[in-house]
């Protein structure tokens, strides 16, 4: 299983409006070939700051199944907007197992 993991910094006072297009977009990476699950989660020391965690069964299902998807121009148009700076994705993979 891979973990993508993004810094999600949301451009000041538009936290909730985000919050709710996220709501929208969930429903698209969580029907996506190979996702497993994800969280959304809210920075408690800095307003406007998230993480977003995504299991993906392999990283082929999130940078090509998913990233190179009809879906992901949704996805895009729904929450690309909101980043500054655009977010660094990086994947991680279990050490022990």
């Amino acid at each position: 299983m891979i973990l993508e993991v993004a810094i999600l910094n949301v451009k000041k006072g538009l936290s909730a409006e985000f919050e709710i297009n996220f709501k929208k977009a969930e429903k698209i990476i969580s029907s996506m070939h190979g996702y497993v699950s994800h969280q959304l989660k809210k920075c408690v020391e800095q307003d406007d700051k998230y993480i977003l965690l995504v299991n993906w069964e392999t990283i082929e299902d999130h940078e090509i199944g998913f990233r190179q998807s009809d879906d992901y121009q949704q996805w895009k148009a729904l929450l690309h907007h909101f980043y500054e700076p655009f977010p660094t994705v990086e994947h991680y993979s279990e050490v022990f197992s």
